[in-house]
Order: structure tokens, then sequence, then C-alpha cells
């Protein structure tokens, strides 16, 4: 069955605002699963509780995360240097390492139960990696895997071109989703330079912009983003209730 998942586009926030927006839509879905679990003996559908599915676009201020397992050291500047660029860093709750969030860059949270859709998270992987791969080829560009690297990538098997253009990192309690993507539009990529990004050495960092030579239209990736989005997994995108 078609899922409606509640859209939301969040313009430019800061990172912490965003991540504990995050953390309670997850909680509130969480809560409502355990009390139909543990209140009704009767249950036995997962598809009887009234879950509220989302996806959250942002732009966020400058800011450097690392994943749960990341390594400090995929860190290469000093504190002293990030402050003043008026970068901030958090350690967070999600899987990967390293990477960066700033203005040109479209960050995409799900929080998506995925006993909804399907209990595999390989998949949710994959088809959020296919949302992106879509999106690029509508700009004639061809959007790849690398193998054992979650993300989207450019020339992913052409050693010394392997350019990484969509970053991915989630978390996931109770089938339910968080964090997700992180996609290049018309990034300042000089950001990346101070980190090792997704803690993948020696492999560089690519943007929409860069690959076609121009700045991009920003509401038209939003737009085939969301168009791509509904198709893959599939739902109905709708707005926020009133």
């Amino acid at each position: 069955m078609e899922q409606e998942v509640i859209f939301n586009d969040l313009g430019k926030r800061s990172y912490k605002e965003v991540w504990d927006q995050q953390e309670a839509l997850l909680k509130a879905n969480a809560d409502i699963k355990m009390a139909f679990k543990f209140g009704n003996q009767q249950f036995n559908a997962p598809e009887t509780i009234p879950t509220l599915h989302h996806l959250l676009f942002v732009e966020h201020f400058p800011v450097y995360t690392l994943g749960k397992n990341g390594k400090e050291e995929h860190v290469l500047i000093s504190e002293t240097d990030r402050l003043k660029k008026g970068i901030e860093y958090f350690h967070i709750n999600r899987g990967g390492d390293i990477t960066f969030h700033g203005p040109g860059q479209l960050v995409g949270y799900p929080i998506l139960d995925l006993e909804r859709f399907k209990t595999d998270l390989g998949w949710y992987l994959r088809s959020l990696e296919e949302v992106i791969i879509k999106t690029m080829a509508d700009y004639g560009l061809k959007g790849e895997r690398s193998a054992g690297e979650t993300g989207v990538w450019l020339d992913a098997h052409i050693k010394g071109k392997e350019r990484k253009i969509c970053a991915m990192g989630i978390k996931c309690s109770r089938w339910i989703t968080m964090h997700g993507f992180a996609f290049n539009i018309n990034t300042d990529l000089t950001y990346f330079d101070h980190i090792v990004p997704c803690g993948i050495q020696n492999k560089k960092v690519t943007s929409l912009a860069q690959e076609l030579g121009r700045i991009i239209d920003f509401e038209e990736v939003k737009y085939r983003v969301k168009k791509h989005f509904e198709a893959i997994f599939p739902c109905k995108l709708i707005g926020e209730p009133a």
C-alpha cells in the first residue's frame, strides 16, 4: 500500500536544531508503536499502527558531523581554525564517519517506519542511493555505487577519478529511521579539504555545479529529488498537517 509521507522544507537551519527535531519525530513514532504493541493484546499487524512518516529538506549552516564509529583523526582542522571559519562540530549517533554540511548542499532526513516499507536496512540505503542516481540522470550524469562504500559516486570504478557527490548515514530504532543523505549541489567544496570525507582516503568530493560547470537551480533539484523519492519507495509526499 502506498504510504503518505509528510514533507517539510525547513530552508536554512542550524544542525542541532534539526537533529533535535528528528529525534523528537522518531521518539513520537516509537512511543506510538510501543503503546500499540503493549497496550493491545490483540496486536499482530504493524500496518495497524498510526505512523506519521516524514521527509525533511534542509540547508545547514557550515558544520562537520562525525558518526558514532568515526575517527577523530579524520578531522584535519584545529578547533581554533574551525571556530575562526565559523564551522560547528558534532559527534552524532548516525553510522558513517566525518562529513560536511553547509550552504548549497541539499540534506534530506527521512523519518520512516520501515515496517510499512521493508525491514531491510540494505534495501533502504540502496533506495536512497537510487533516488540520487535518478536525479543525477536528469542532469545527464551517471551516478554509481562503490562497493562497500555507502553513497553515490561518479567514475566509482576508475582508480584516481572516483568522486563522491552524495554522502549517506542513518540511524534506525524500532525500524524507524533518521539522518539520511547530503547531496552536493552548489556546495563550496573547499570545506572538505579540512576532513577525510567519510573516512575514505585519496578520493575526491564533487558537486552538481562542479560537474556541469554552472550554478544549479536548487529548487529544481529539490523537485526532482522529491519526484524520485515518491517513485522509488513508493509513497506520496503531503504537506504538514494543520
